[in-house]
């Protein structure tokens, strides 16, 4: 566990309700002398309405805070959208500070607008092979043959009545090939 002055400001892990950290965050940021990070990802789905843009947390249940434990521990406990501090027993850990700069600067550097949001696009290029999600070609699988990033389509190539037949496809009725993180 990490040694802190209790005294100092320390970043600390804080536990939120269930789909309520954007709104723990808003009321944690009002109180005095703390400091709030939480990071969203912001991408889109297909639904049966269409497909809709989701902002979900990068750590659901939870974010980063700022503050001096002696001074601020029980506001920060009782402000409204919190369920408490991660503990272990007694303990209250603090987070590296370096562990949070790093992750700030990750999402800022390809964050847009809002620097705690992160923009997820799907990362797909022509020769892969990808499988048919949703539609009477569910199930199928193909080779991308060509994208058309600004109407969200590709074209595939896959095996459709004893021949080679290329489709256009909405690029969120496909499941994505995996990647290795770099």
């Amino acid at each position: 566990m990490n040694e802190f002055d209790m005294n100092e400001a320390a970043w600390f892990c804080v536990r939120t309700q269930t789909k309520r950290e954007h709104i723990a965050a808003e009321h944690l940021r009002e109180l005095e002398g703390i400091e709030v990070f939480c990071p969203r990802l912001r991408y889109r789905k297909a639904t049966r309405r269409g497909t809709v843009w989701w902002l979900e947390p990068l750590f659901p249940g939870y974010l980063l805070a700022k503050f001096k434990l002696m001074e601020s521990e029980r506001a920060v406990t009782f402000c409204q959208g919190v369920r408490g501090l991660v503990r272990f027993g007694p303990e209250i850990p603090s987070v590296p500070e370096s562990f949070v700069e790093v992750l700030r600067a990750e999402i800022r550097s390809h964050a847009t607008a809002d620097e705690e949001i992160l923009t997820v696009t799907p990362a797909i290029e022509c020769g892969d092979e990808v499988e048919v999600a949703s539609g009477p070609l569910a199930g199928m699988r193909g080779v991308v043959v060509s994208i058309a990033p600004a109407a969200e389509r590709v074209k595939i190539l896959m095996d459709f009545l004893g021949q080679p037949q290329a489709i256009d496809m909405d690029l969120f009725s496909i499941l994505l090939p995996r990647r290795p993180m770099p």
